[in-house]
């Protein structure tokens, strides 16, 4: 069905990205040896019941210090309730294997039917808003439903959103430029986000090869059949 993150709400059938960050040092490092992951479902009791073994040839070193996997939830193996992933590595070869437990749970299906279409609006709101030139941080994004607060239909539209894509675009802010110049001034245009947590978004932005200046970052929601688009917001580099 979809690719989602660890905290995006998935369900049987989606294929659910795990994610690792290692460090040493406070400095992103890679591991010697994984080993292998294994999945553990929660039984009502708190016991654990093992579900997969992947091994860890097939886990994705995708940058130092970040590795992940895809597994596919088959609806034959994994049914509605709560994970455990648990890492066997080796930090460095001469050690002894150790382990990681991280979670993360699959949700029943979110149907929704209504005599109308989707007429609700999103805001947005993302931090920090000013860098330091050279710095590399994640802007962290939300999106917040603008329903009637006084009924559970914020919190039902918040659980809705997990699952929804969220892109960004960045543009430095010049003044009255002239508009042939936007493609210049473009530094991101309608990328994904790939990182969710919630309704939280995580977008890492290395600002060591731009300018200082003012710049218009903007969001991109596709929820229900339509296109939010947020106001421009302003990230001073400096």
């Amino acid at each position: 069905m979809a690719l989602k993150e660890r905290f995006s709400n998935p369900v049987a059938g989606d294929t659910v990205r795990l994610r690792l960050y290692s460090y040493n040092s406070n400095a992103p490092a890679n591991i010697e040896v994984i080993n292998k992951i294994e999945i553990f479902y929660k039984e009502q009791d708190g016991s654990r019941r093992l579900v997969e073994t992947i091994p860890g040839s097939a886990v994705e070193n995708t940058d130092v210090g970040h590795y992940m996997v895809d597994v596919e939830l088959e609806t034959e193996k994994f049914v509605i309730g709560d994970y455990f992933d648990v890492w066997t590595m080796q930090p460095l070869a001469d050690q002894e294997p150790q382990t990681v437990t991280n979670y993360f749970a699959i949700y029943p299906n979110l149907w929704y039917t209504t005599a109308t279409p989707v007429v609700y609006d999103f805001k947005f709101h993302f931090q920090p808003n000013r860098l330091r030139k050279g710095s590399r941080q994640f802007l962290i994004v939300e999106t917040i439903p603008n329903v009637a607060r006084a009924s559970d239909l914020c919190r039902y539209y918040e659980n809705l959103i997990i699952g929804a894509q969220i892109k960004i675009s960045i543009e430095q802010s010049c003044g009255p430029c002239v508009p042939q110049e936007r493609d210049l001034r473009m530094i991101v245009e309608d990328e994904l986000i790939e990182l969710r947590e919630g309704r939280l978004a995580y977008y890492q932005l290395d600002t060591e090869d731009l300018d200082c200046g003012i710049y218009n970052v903007s969001f991109k929601l596709e929820f229900g059949g339509n296109i939010y688009v947020s106001d421009r917001m302003q990230l001073e580099i400096y």
